[in-house]
């Protein structure tokens, strides 16, 4: 293809017809330039792009210009990073949605409109066992494929010639020490300083949710949660005996801090609970100032914070996100983990830490389950520890980039006009706004009828709003038989228009 030299005072030889103006930054006009020959075709997707040095010689550009360039084009979905190997060219993005509407920030909070929960949960679980599988897009986490289950067995294998008695010894209370550190360190690359003896380790997230919970609250107490929120802390809040409140929550930035503080003010809440990193259902990721402020927030209102910080690191590129735990200062942020999302979903593997009420979990832990199986926690701790770790990691973050790409492509295909749909940077889940429906419920039905299984609206609420809502699981391969079921529910979300 034929190159372009651009500087500083003078404009692209030819501008396209993507409009950039001639005083837009350098980085971008370069962006740009290689965007429209990406949709001529002159670069076609799996081809190679010029590399960083390259393109700082062909353009006249600085190094800084030219990754720019390069990252902005990734971030928009046209690139993908490859290790040790450049920038090569993904699969157009064609179609788009628009975003999925903003919450209001209430007036007011009104408690009586949010505290209690229905049976959603138990029914939509029962409503699904009582149909035949086709495809299931309401699970959260990723198909075996997507997970590395060969090193895993030759860190497994390590691990039993490491300690072959590890099977027939007793475990460690709080988990097994080296896989504790191997925690803390990587701990530290979301900005937190822990030790080793500041990590319990637990059957997954879902235990260190239910720990943090009965650590700092009693039956009857007031959790605010995020709205819409993981229907699996909805569970653990209802068999606590205790009462959620929800606060609205941004698919574009998380929990609206200005609506906590209102509540925060005029309801009694004993703990905020909060997932800031790739929200599930919503994908959001809450802006460090955000971050910041909800933590100085409930440190200054004496209230217990607890982030579920599951995805965190699945975003597409591989810039760490922050843990709202990295700004606490007095111990108020109880931080909770699994590797259930990113490494295996059959190790059921958690972690917390406590903050000030530490000491007060592990002995929760203890009564509750005892310590989790020693043998599971040595093959993590072999393969975290070794460079494959973060290999694995990219090769997800890339699968599930493409995959939710797909998808998104797919519903902005097939699905009828009014539908929205904000796209994450990171995660496997897609939130989707349907445009008005009749009958939400029926069309659930319809396609469980039909084999398909996607996660309601209803059931990530106690109230009514989200019952044109829906949420999918890009973790899986998107295969033909993937596409016909988004044609399929497409076709369903027509009929059942109003």
């Amino acid at each position: 293809m034929r190159f372009l030299y651009l500087s500083q005072g003078t404009p692209p030889a030819q501008d396209r017809s993507m409009n950039t103006p001639h005083d837009a930054p350098l980085y971008l006009r370069l962006a740009q330039h290689y965007l429209g020959a990406i949709e001529s075709g002159a670069l076609s997707p799996g081809d190679r792009m010029p590399s960083v040095r390259s393109l700082t010689r062909l353009h006249q550009v600085s190094l800084s210009t030219a990754l720019q360039a390069c990252r902005y084009l990734e971030e928009k979905g046209w690139l993908e990073a490859r290790e040790r190997s450049g920038y090569y060219v993904c699969r157009p993005r064609r179609l788009s949605l628009p975003p999925s509407s903003e919450p209001p920030v209430p007036a007011r909070i009104d408690a009586a409109q949010f505290l209690g929960i229905h049976e959603r949960v138990s029914d939509f679980l029962a409503r699904c066992e009582q149909h035949s599988l086709r495809l299931n897009l309401a699970q959260a986490f990723g198909s075996p494929e997507a997970y590395p289950a060969a090193a895993l067995k030759n860190a497994a294998v390590r691990a039993l010639r490491l300690q072959p008695d590890i099977l027939v010894e007793p475990t460690p209370w709080h988990g097994e020490p080296g896989f504790r550190s191997v925690l803390a360190r990587r701990a530290l690359e979301s900005g937190m300083r822990l030790t080793a003896d500041e990590v319990v380790v637990t059957h997954g997230c879902t235990e260190a949710m239910n720990l943090a919970l009965r650590a700092v609250t009693q039956p009857g107490d007031t959790v605010a949660v995020e709205s819409p929120c993981y229907f699996g802390l909805l569970q653990i809040v209802q068999s606590l005996g205790l009462r959620s409140i929800e606060i609205p929550t941004s698919p574009q930035h998380g929990m609206s801090v200005e609506a906590l503080e209102l509540a925060l003010q005029t309801q009694p809440i004993r703990t905020v609970v909060v997932i800031p990193n790739f929200q599930n259902p919503l994908g959001s990721v809450m802006p460090d100032d955000r971050k910041a402020a909800i933590v100085a927030l409930c440190a200054q209102y004496g209230v217990a914070l607890i982030e579920d910080d599951t995805y965190a690191a699945l975003g597409d590129d591989e810039q760490p996100l922050r843990a709202l735990k990295s700004w606490d200062e007095g111990g108020g942020v109880i931080h909770c983990a699994s590797l259930h999302k990113t490494l295996a979903p059959g190790m059921r593997l958690g972690w917390i830490n406590g903050g000030r009420w530490h000491a007060r979990i592990k002995m929760l832990k203890y009564a509750q389950s005892r310590p989790n199986d020693a043998f599971l926690q040595l093959t993590a701790r072999e393969f975290i520890a070794s460079a494959a770790f973060n290999r694995h990691l990219n090769r997800l973050r890339r699968l599930l980039r493409e995959q939710r790409s797909a998808v998104a492509e797919s519903i902005a295909r097939h699905f009828p006009a009014g539908t929205r749909l904000s796209m994450p940077q990171g995660g496997m889940l897609l939130w989707v706004q349907l445009p008005k429906l009749r009958n939400p419920r029926a069309m659930f039905e319809t396609a469980l009828r039909e084999g398909i299984r996607f996660a309601p609206g209803w059931i990530f609420t106690n109230s009514d709003r989200y019952d044109n809502y829906l949420r999918l699981n890009c973790g899986i391969p998107f295969t033909p038989e993937f596409e016909a079921a988004i044609r399929r529910l497409a076709q369903i979300v027509q009929e059942a228009q109003a």
